[in-house]
């Protein structure tokens, strides 16, 4: 298997070198050359999240130096569950909180956490990953890298735009990680991360690589657990699964379509959203347009310029070919607070806000046609993350996973920064890097 950029269909690179750049030479995003065709039979033995991630992920490892590491890869990925759970009539969630870090984020990083320090175990100097988040990923990245040998991590977070637990899961690191405070939005630890890979100084001074959904490493786990959800919905009902995705960065969205073109049985899907309507727009108007960041209740969603839909836009080149693969839904902070406030009277859940998208686009298929369908809701993260927003709504304290417990207790103060390459800089490499 070889991986593409967006940007120059002929370069052309295997998959460990996809993972250790992370981002094109050309500024294009790694994608793969073409897409397996499973059938269902393919899957007929793999009974456990472990089995079905290494049998989905040979066709994507074939010819590279980590075919051989695929089994103990796979296994590294999850070592935790991830319940798909009926909750009402046609209607599932799958649960991806039960990682270390409470968030669907901790496959992807644990994947490229065993990736990338197996390819680096001789190099001479240390691989530094370079991370923009808006909440899980960077603390997802931060576990799952923390102590791994010849592996360093930047992580840049908006200040005073994460919850109060989420900056504790940020900042509860050392050793090789280290968490930057970007007085900014998403967006610009994001265009920060994007100058670093195309300056000169840095890659004089750092070998970079990515671990944000910009790196195909992370596309590429969170497949599996599509290819998990819609194989136990097969299996049971003989339908596709249809899902709910709430988006933001929009990778976990590519990874469930790149499991549908990878032969899955998933029909639907559809992108709940927040207030931030790149997406919305695209669809509805046919011009690309990246907008300024909307802050919301869903504060992993707020992205005004996502990444990968230049991933999307590169798999369905037309506005009306990408109307046809998906469809998305915009969700206000009110429907969000109104989803959280019943979650437990009607679905018999606590929802955490960007799940909480998904509860509402499933309450408006209600009303048309697709509610016949087996609809699955993707819940991404742990409620007890945002309980500033969550437990005023649902009048009561929401029970904080042990694991996320002691990432707190670890917490402490994060230099802060302008959002500018040349502040970054100062920070990891001790030099001004302006962006060139």
């Amino acid at each position: 298997m070889q991986y593409v950029s967006t940007r120059t269909s002929e370069h052309r690179v295997p998959l460990s070198t996809a993972l250790q750049q992370g981002l094109a030479p050309d500024g294009g995003l790694y994608v793969p050359a073409s897409f397996p065709e499973f059938s269902m039979g393919d899957f007929d033995g793999c009974e456990t999240p472990t089995a079905v991630a290494e049998r989905m992920l040979v066709p994507f490892f074939a010819g590279d130096e980590l075919e051989a590491e695929l089994p103990g890869i796979a296994h590294d990925m999850y070592g935790f569950s991830i319940p798909l759970r009926q909750i009402g009539d046609r209607t599932r969630v799958l649960e991806l909180f039960h990682g270390p870090t409470a968030a669907f984020k901790d496959v992807g990083a644990r994947f490229l956490a065993s990736s990338l320090s197996r390819l680096n175990r001789t190099a001479k100097t240390p691989l530094t990953i370079l991370v923009a988040t808006s909440g899980d990923t960077g603390a997802a990245v931060a576990a799952a890298f923390w102590k791994k040998p010849n592996v360093e991590v930047v992580v840049l977070y908006p200040k005073g735009r994460v919850s109060s637990r989420q900056e504790k899961q940020l900042t509860g690191w050392d050793r090789n990680v280290q968490t930057v405070a970007v007085r900014g939005v998403f967006d610009d630890c994001q265009r920060l991360v994007k100058q670093a890979f195309q300056n000169n100084t840095w890659h004089d001074r750092k070998r970079l690589s990515s671990a944000n959904s910009i790196n195909i490493g992370r596309l590429l786990p969170q497949m599996t657990y599509y290819a998990i959800a819609s194989l136990q919905v097969w299996r049971e009902t003989g339908e596709p699964a249809h899902f709910i995705v709430p988006s933001g960065n929009l990778g976990n969205a590519l990874a469930c379509i790149y499991a549908r073109e990878s032969g899955l049985p998933i029909g639907d899907v559809i992108l709940a959203t927040n207030a931030n309507r790149p997406v919305t727009s695209y669809l509805d108007n046919g011009e690309w347009e990246p907008m300024e960041t909307v802050e919301t209740l869903a504060t992993a969603m707020d992205v005004g310029n996502p990444s990968n839909m230049e991933r999307l836009r590169d798999l369905y080149p037309t506005v009306g070919q990408l109307g046809e693969a998906i469809s998305a839904v915009r969700v206000t902070d009110e429907a969000i607070q109104a989803q959280i406030r019943r979650g437990e009277e009607k679905w018999g859940e606590v929802w955490c806000p960007h799940t909480a998208t998904a509860a509402e686009v499933r309450d408006r298929l209600d009303t048309n046609a697709t509610a016949a369908k087996s609809w699955v809701m993707v819940a991404t993260a742990h409620p007890a993350k945002f309980e500033d927003i969550v437990e005023p709504l649902v009048g009561h304290e929401v029970h904080v996973p042990d694991a996320l417990e002691q990432v707190m207790k670890r917490a402490h103060p994060a230099p802060e920064i302008p959002p500018s390459l040349d502040a970054l800089g100062e920070i990891v490499l001790g030099v001004d890097t302006p962006a060139e």
